[in-house]
């Protein structure tokens, strides 16, 4: 479970990284609190945060209900993990260049979590029985 905890500490300082580069956006491009608009560039990298939060919602809990419950080691649980880390690194550094790109990025982020949803619900129905 090691590595599975390990991989959401990660998520979660990655989330917060990416929180600390809007901050960063909002100087360069001169984007006062509380707006959500202004120059594109700092809209990208809230887009990317915004979209960050939106998958970390479901991708944590999966993780560990992966791990607790679903079939496999801890392990592939968190190299599913690693997937999604690789793959919000992956869409920021997309969506920030062009956003038509971000595509590889959401991929490698949705698939992980959705895989580890599956995994648990199936090892939960699989205890039923």
């Amino acid at each position: 479970m090691s590595w599975v905890v390990l991989v959401a500490v990660l998520a979660l300082l990655q989330f917060a990284a990416f929180g600390a580069l809007v901050g960063r956006a909002r100087g360069q491009y001169g984007v006062s609190a509380p707006a959500t608009t202004g120059h594109p560039i700092f809209e990208r990298y809230y887009r990317v945060q915004y979209n960050t939060l939106e998958q970390i919602v479901v991708f944590v809990p999966a993780l560990f209900l992966s791990a607790g419950h679903g079939f496999g080691a801890d392990w592939m649980s968190a190299a599913l993990g690693v997937v999604y880390l690789i793959g919000r690194q992956i869409y920021l550094y997309s969506y920030v260049r062009e956003p038509k790109s971000r595509g590889l990025g959401f991929v490698l982020t949705v698939l992980p979590g959705a895989v580890l949803l599956l995994n648990a619900a199936a090892g939960a129905v699989a205890a039923l029985r």
